[in-house]
């Protein structure tokens, strides 16, 4: 599903805002991770493999660009991610660093520097398969990212933003399909972040067999907790509350461009 966004439709921190309760910053995958201090503990290595698993893609679409082929792609990322573990590169990580998206691109750029300087990247069945990559899939949505030229870093920042927006949706439809709203989902999801005319409430009403007030309302419910749960995103991979905001302005500022 492709989403068209746009940062003055989602208000999410004034929509989140009215969701969320008050409280402190809970733990995060990342912010685990930082507080061990490195992957010696368990915990902060299970955060930190739950981290990779999901933006594994991003760094793939970077390396693509940066004029790596798909198969070279697949196997640097498998091999960045067996350094990050074996090495424990995290041991030396400062508060500067507070951002996963910011920590995972300079710490795989240190690692490409590394591996050119010793005349390449290990070659595929030589590395543990720590993180699992589908590389069909990856190589098609790569495709899709058109031939453009655009920066290597700007793309690896857009695939990051779409992959948080995407994570959102994922746990919106399940909390819907979780309630028997699969059918109200399916129609409203699509104006998440649309701008909307004034039959639409009447048009999508009658398919759900709803008043069109009830149908803005639904329509309202869910936007206000699609921005709940995108900032829950964020707040996986920064160290801290105060970074959230700053995060979400940098994800969305990177898909309007």
């Amino acid at each position: 599903m492709m989403w068209s966004f746009q940062k003055k439709q989602l208000r999410v921190k004034e929509e989140a805002a009215a969701v969320e309760k008050k409280g402190g910053f809970p733990a995060t995958p990342w912010s685990v991770v930082l507080r061990a201090g490195g992957t010696d503990s368990p915990g902060a290595a299970h955060a930190l493999e739950r981290l990779c698993r999901m933006y594994w893609y991003p760094l793939y679409a970077f390396l693509r660009r940066q004029g790596a082929t798909a198969h070279d792609a697949e196997d640097l990322t498998q091999s960045f991610f067996e350094h990050l573990f074996e090495k424990n590169a995290l041991k030396t990580l400062g508060r500067e660093k507070g951002k996963f998206r910011s920590f995972l691109l300079a710490a795989c750029m240190n690692f490409l520097r590394d591996t050119r300087d010793k005349a390449g990247a290990k070659k595929r069945g030589g590395a543990h398969t720590l993180i699992p990559l589908d590389s069909a899939q990856a190589e098609e949505l790569y495709a899709k990212e058109g031939s453009n030229g655009e920066d290597a870093g700007r793309l690896y920042d857009r695939r990051w933003a779409f992959t948080l927006l995407n994570a959102a949706v994922a746990r919106l439809r399940g909390e819907y399909e979780g309630t028997g709203k699969e059918a109200l989902f399916e129609k409203l999801s699509p104006y998440l972040t649309r701008e909307i005319d004034g039959r639409f409430y009447a048009e999508e009403a009658a398919g759900l067999n709803l008043s069109e007030g009830a149908a803005r309302v639904a329509l309202h419910r869910m936007r206000r907790r699609f921005g709940a749960l995108l900032r829950s995103e964020v707040a996986h991979t920064v160290s801290d509350e105060e970074e959230v905001e700053a995060e979400l302005r940098a994800l969305l500022a990177a898909i309007a461009e």
